[in-house]
């Protein structure tokens, strides 16, 4: 199974571990004013908990300049759970930068983490940095209702990340829960399968069917749950009958709440899927997109390539045709190249 990388690359920033030769720039980036409340700790304490778990707070380094403009990242918290925090230097900040590392954070815990509590401890007189945390896809928890482990951090509102979920069967509860989140997809014009007004009787059909395949052991259902256990996004994993296919699976029914639209949970959704593909085995997972609805960077953008396209296949409405974009993404680090051989 493909190992997590421990740098993390995005549009403008590397977020990599601290090595010993950052002495220097961990004094100057750790003295800063944090955007969070926590201690970062001595650089060798860090390189340390790199070197014994594969990830901690580490260096955030502009594209550009290659300079460090910050430090942060996720560390393994007392009371097992995961904390997220971040401090970018005074001078660039108001760039976006730190929504920009939130978001990669969290997806990268998602994905290759520990399937533990991910938290951010946020002063309450800090909005940007609870704006942050809202963009990268974290909520607000109260400890009168959250059962699970807090930091004990002074002056501080903790937020935290979605949770992955992968039932065999849904309960009654989960069953309304994933209805509304169809449903209300539907009605925002999602290519989840429907167009827009679609009774919820219909959709609780194709829904049962998926359950059906559930219970067969040919899909699997990944939910992404709020903390009050709201299904916030869910896809399916869907296996073929082909033996020469069996290490492959399709991405199906991809789909978040659009009350939440410009939270990352469309990319956290994915992270989830790809850490439960390569659990079960899988090395490509493969996805049809509806052209016209701007979904083919964000797969881009989730590692996805286009590997096939039938035009106008899609009919909408009369006279609106859409491109049915076949993508596929390799989850054991192998590039989706063509072999060349016919």
């Amino acid at each position: 199974m493909q190992r997590a990388p421990r740098e993390i690359s995005t549009n403008r920033l590397v977020l990599r571990p601290p090595d010993r030769a950052d002495a220097a720039l961990w004094r100057g980036l750790s003295g800063a004013p944090g955007a969070v409340p926590v201690a970062w700790g001595t650089l060798e304490d860090c390189v340390g908990r790199w070197e014994r778990t594969g990830f901690d707070f580490g260096i955030m380094q502009e594209n550009s300049t290659r300079a460090g403009v910050g430090i942060g990242g996720i560390r393994h918290s007392d009371g097992d759970s995961l904390t997220l925090a971040y401090s970018l230097r005074e001078d660039v900040r108001g760039r976006g930068l730190g929504t920009e590392a939130g978001r990669a954070w969290t997806a990268h815990a998602l994905e290759w983490l520990p399937a533990l509590p991910l938290i951010a401890p946020l002063s309450v007189e800090d909005p940007t940095s609870v704006r942050i945390a809202v963009g990268s896809g974290l909520e607000p928890i109260s400890a009168d209702t959250w059962s699970g482990p807090l930091p004990a951090v002074a002056g501080a509102t903790c937020y935290v990340a979605p949770k992955a979920d992968t039932p065999t069967w849904l309960d009654p509860t989960t069953r309304s829960s994933v209805l509304d989140l169809w449903c209300a997809v539907n009605d925002a014009g999602g290519a989840v399968g429907f167009l827009p007004g679609a009774p919820r009787h219909e959709v609780l059909a194709t829904l049962t069917r998926h359950e059906d395949a559930m219970a067969a052991g040919t899909t699997t259902a990944v939910l992404l749950r709020a903390p009050d256990a709201t299904v916030v996004a869910m896809g399916f994993l869907v296996a073929g009958h082909n033996p020469l296919l069996s290490h492959t699976r399709t991405a199906y029914r991809v789909m978040t709440d659009p009350s939440r639209r410009g939270r990352n949970l469309g990319r956290l959704l994915m992270a989830a899927m790809h850490r439960v593909a390569r659990e079960q085995g899988v090395e490509v997972v493969v996805l049809d997109v509806r052209s016209g609805l701007g979904t083919t960077g964000f797969y881009e953008g989730c590692g996805y390539v286009e590997v096939g396209r039938v035009p106008g296949i899609i009919r909408v409405a009369p006279g609106d045709d859409r491109d049915s974009v076949i993508m596929a993404r390799r989850l054991d680090g192998k590039p989706m190249v063509a072999d060349g051989r016919a």
